[in-house]
C-alpha cells in the first residue's frame, strides 16, 4: 500500500520536514482506513535517537502493555526467586501467611514443590495467618461482568491453583471439577439445550445445567471468592490435614521467609503469555516488600516517584495487569520504558522472556520471519490495541518502538494485518 512506502521513505531520510510530511500521511491514511487514532514512536538504540515519531505524546489505553510496567517494577523491586511464604514455629504449630506469589499449585510449569513439602511434611498443627489485602480483590476500572472469566481473578494474599477452578464437561453431561473441593458448591439445575455455568456474584456457589444437546467435551476456568476461611478449607483439603485460621494480630519480624520459584518463570508467562493473574500478583508482592502490606498502590506510587520520575509525559497508572481503562500513557513513555528494561537486563534474557514474532506468546501467529524481528508485548482490549517492543532490522540495528491504536470498530485482525506491514518493511528495509 502507498502510505507504507511513504513510511519507509520518511524513515530513511531521517528528520528532515518531507520525512516528517510523509509520516504524518502515512499514518493519517491509517487512521482514515480504520476511522481510529494511531500513535507511533521508533528509537534507535545506538544513536539514541528517535527516528520517527506520529502523536508521540498523545495518550492511549495500553491495555496489557501496561504489564511492561509490572515487568520493569519487578525487575526493580524483587530478586531472581519469588518470596513464597512467611512463617514461624511456636512450640508444636506452624503459623504462615502468604505474600501474594502466584505459583503457589497453579501450573505444572511455575509450581514449586517446597511450600507443600514444608506444610505436608511439619508435624503439628498449620495456623493460616491472614494477611490482609490493602486493595480491592478486583481492580479499579475493571469489567465487573469480567468475573466470571479466568483472565480475571481476583487478587489476594495467598493465592492457590491460580485462584481459579476447572470444570470439564463430558459428552455424556457429568463433570469433572479440579481442585475436587469446589464440588461442593454446584447446584445442579435442570438440564437446558445447552451447558449453562453461573458463579454467583458474591459467593463460591455455581449453578451448573449439564445441557441436552450438547454431545461434545466442554472446560470452563471459573474463578472463585479466595476468602481467608475458603483459603484455609482449601488447603486442608489438598494436604489431607487440619489448617485453622487466625487473624492478622502478630509480630513477623523474626518470621523466615521461604521462596518458590525463578522470577524469569513468572515474568516469562506473564510477558508471552499476557497472564493478568501473575502479573496483579507480583505488582502486590512488590508493594508488600516495600511496605510490609499487600498494596500494588504503593508499588506504583514508589516507582512513580523513583525510578520513572523522569517519563516524558505524565502517566495514569492503576492496576498490573492492563484490565483496567484507567490507566493512560503514550508511545513515547512506553519507549522510554522499554530502555530502562534494556538496561537493567541482557538482551538475550529479555528477549527469551518476551513474545517473539511468528513463534511464541501473543505474538506467535504475528510477524513471522525466518528469524524473529520482533520482541514485545501486546495489549488488546475491545477497540484498543497496541504493540510496543523491539525491532531488529535485517542489518541488525535494534531499534525500540511503540505502536498504539484506539476506537477503531473494524476486527483487530485487519489493523494488525497492516501493522504487520509497516514493521515488516522496517524490518526490510533500515
Amino acid at each position: 500500500m502507498r502510505y507504507i512506502s511513504l513510511l519507509i521513505v520518511a524513515l530513511i531520510t531521517a528528520c528532515s520536514p518531507v520525512s516528517r510530511v510523509a509520516i504524518n500521511r502515512t499514518f493519517r491514511n491509517l487512521e482514515n482506513q480504520f476511522h481510529h487514532h494511531a500513535g507511533f514512536v521508533l528509537y534507535d538504540t545506538q544513536k539514541k535517537k528517535t527516528l520517527a515519531s506520529y502523536k508521540g505524546n498523545r495518550y492511549f489505553t495500553p491495555a496489557s502493555n501496561t504489564k511492561v510496567l509490572t515487568f520493569y517494577t519487578a525487575l526493580t523491586i524483587l530478586g531472581d526467586s519469588v518470596p513464597a511464604l512467611q512463617y514461624q514455629v511456636q512450640n508444636d504449630s506452624l503459623i504462615f501467611r502468604g505474600t501474594a506469589d502466584p505459583s503457589f499449585l497453579y501450573s505444572e510449569t511455575h509450581h514449586s514443590s517446597r511450600v507443600l513439602d514444608l506444610l505436608k511434611s511439619f508435624p503439628g498443627e498449620l495456623y493460616l495467618a491472614d494477611n490482609p489485602m490493602y486493595t480491592t480483590p478486583l481492580g479499579p476500572g475493571w469489567a465487573w461482568s469480567d468475573y466470571r472469566h479466568s483472565y480475571s481473578v481476583e487478587r489476594s494474599s495467598f493465592p492457590a491453583y491460580g485462584n481459579y477452578f476447572t470444570l470439564s464437561r463430558a459428552p455424556s453431561g457429568k463433570a469433572h471439577v479440579f481442585p475436587a473441593y469446589f464440588k461442593k458448591y454446584f447446584r445442579l439445575t435442570d438440564s437446558l439445550d445447552r451447558t449453562q455455568v453461573i458463579r454467583d456474584f458474591g459467593t463460591n456457589w455455581l449453578d451448573y445445567a449439564p445441557g441436552k444437546n450438547t454431545p461434545r467435551p466442554e472446560t470452563w476456568e471459573i474463578p472463585f471468592k479466595p476468602t481467608p476461611v475458603v483459603v484455609a478449607d482449601l488447603l486442608a483439603d489438598t494436604l489431607k490435614k487440619r489448617v485453622a485460621l487466625l487473624p492478622e494480630q502478630r509480630d513477623w519480624s523474626r518470621a523466615h521467609l521461604i521462596y518458590s520459584v525463578p522470577a524469569d518463570s513468572l515474568y516469562k508467562t506473564m510477558m508471552q503469555e499476557s497472564d493478568n493473574f501473575i502479573s496483579e500478583q507480583l505488582l502486590m508482592m512488590c508493594g508488600w516488600i516495600l511496605t510490609d502490606s499487600l498494596k500494588p498502590e504503593a508499588a506504583i506510587r514508589y516507582m512513580l516517584n523513583t525510578h520513572l520520575s523522569s517519563l516524558p509525559d505524565k502517566l495514569i497508572w492503576v492496576d498490573g495487569s492492563g484490565l483496567s481503562r484507567y490507566n493512560l500513557t503514550t508511545p513515547r513513555n512506553m519507549v522510554y520504558l522499554w530502555e530502562k528494561v534494556s538496561s537493567r537486563v541482557s538482551y538475550n534474557r529479555l528477549f527469551a522472556l518476551l513474545a517473539a514474532g511468528g513463534k511464541s506468546g501473543t505474538l506467535r501467529n504475528w510477524y513471522g520471519a525466518e528469524k524473529p524481528y520482533v520482541y514485545g508485548k501486546t495489549g488488546t482490549l475491545s477497540n484498543n490495541h497496541c504493540l510496543s517492543g523491539f525491532l531488529i532490522t535485517r542489518k541488525n540495528r535494534i531499534l525500540i518502538f511503540s505502536f498504539m491504536n484506539s476506537n477503531y470498530v473494524a476486527p483487530v485482525s485487519e489493523l494488525r494485518k497492516q501493522m504487520e506491514k509497516i514493521l515488516k518493511h522496517i524490518y526490510d528495509k533500515m
